[in-house]
């Protein structure tokens, strides 16, 4: 294994840059929960991708919720930030300039195939500098460029009262507490904080509420948990109830919608 693991949060490091040398790097942490790779960016763009675990990438007012199943390509110049939801294998690729995958300085979700996974974790073997990572780098940069995007994003508001707000309710999307509760906890009218979701948002409290909801559920459903448990922990008063919402947006209910990917990345494996 000639990857050194990382278990710190530094971000000013340059041992693991992109070269034309070197079209792809990896850097690897194993980082324990709740640990932040505080708002950095660079010259290369960056594919963030955690084999176990997930993550939280925040990017101007914009965060994702990024579970194994998916991985969240970063532009370059980009000034993002980093939380582990939980204990997580954190695996970046670090892509060189003139191999970006993508165009245009929007961040990008992408399902991961088994086929990725496998070159992503071959790669970390791999000798650096032999012809196994040269041809694992063009693989990878291959499999980047046909992968289906998936549409995860969640707005975050600028105005501080509702920033606070919404940045409590990732922490804890399970929350009950009415909006009349957060305006009180905020130093807000319900009124006020009613209409400033509107207005920064385009949304009502509980659209976005189920939003990020929605987001966490698929890290735990691809776990495994059983779905009556993630609708409690979700704050859903029902498996029912939660497996509604869930259909309602993404048009299936959450267990065909998973067992459909896996089958597919069971499939590609197999091929």
């Amino acid at each position: 294994m000639s990857i050194t693991i990382l278990t710190h949060t530094q971000t000013d490091l340059t041992d693991a840059a992109p070269d034309l040398q070197h079209l792809v790097r990896m850097r690897a942490r194993d980082l324990e929960a709740s640990a932040v790779l505080h708002a950095h960016t660079h010259d290369w763009g960056q594919v963030t991708y955690a084999p176990e675990g997930t993550l939280r990438v925040s990017v101007g007012n914009s965060t994702w919720i990024v579970p194994p199943l998916r991985a969240i390509w970063i532009p370059p110049q980009v000034m993002h930030e980093i939380k582990t939801i939980e204990k997580a294998q954190l695996r970046a690729l670090y892509i060189h300039t003139s191999a970006a995958p993508f165009q245009g300085n929007q961040c990008i979700v992408l399902e991961v195939t088994s086929l990725l996974r496998e070159m992503i974790a071959a790669l970390f073997e791999a000798d650096e500098n032999s012809h196994r990572e040269s041809l694992l780098n063009q693989l990878i940069l291959n499999e980047l460029a046909q992968a289906e995007t998936q549409a995860f994003q969640i707005a975050l508001p600028t105005e501080k009262r509702l920033l606070t707000l919404c940045k409590a309710l990732l922490d804890d999307p399970g929350s009950p507490m009415t909006l009349g509760e957060w305006a009180h906890r905020v130093g807000a009218s319900e009124r006020t904080l009613a209409r400033l979701f509107e207005r920064d948002l385009g949304l009502t409290f509980g659209q976005w509420r189920q939003q990020i909801r929605l987001a966490h559920a698929a890290p735990m459903i691809t776990r495994g948990m059983p779905l009556s448990m993630v609708a409690a922990k979700l704050g859903y008063a029902s498996q029912s109830a939660f497996s509604a919402m869930f259909k309602k947006t993404f048009g299936e209910a959450p267990s065909t919608f998973f067992t459909a990917r896996k089958s597919r990345a069971g499939k590609a494996k197999q091929g």
